[in-house]
């Protein structure tokens, strides 16, 4: 490329960058007119009392009780060594079709 092409190419991008120059950040046409009615003390008052009436527990952290089985750990094991040997349950790769 020659230096006129390149001179020309920066001209051209500077002309395009003055068209896009942002506003100033002034939002205070979008701000809405608010006048209260209630002291600051009675927000505060409000305010207080808002603990009082939720849980303080999070949602879903309570642990259900552990279930009590009659059942013996090895009497589980040997039905189900029972089970596999007479093909009522499938093994290994196998139990993925």
């Amino acid at each position: 490329m020659n230096s006129k092409t390149i001179l020309a190419i920066a001209a051209l991008a500077a002309i395009a960058s003055t068209g896009a120059r942002a506003d100033d950040a002034d939002a205070s046409q979008y701000v809405i007119q608010f006048e209260g009615s209630r002291t600051r003390a009675e927000v505060l008052a409000e305010a207080a009392r808002v603990p009082t009436r939720r849980s303080q527990e999070p949602a879903g952290s309570r642990v259900a009780a552990p279930v009590k089985s009659t059942l013996d750990a090895q009497a589980v094991r040997a039905e189900a060594a029972q089970a596999l040997r007479l093909g009522q349950i499938s093994r290994g790769e196998a139990s993925q079709i």
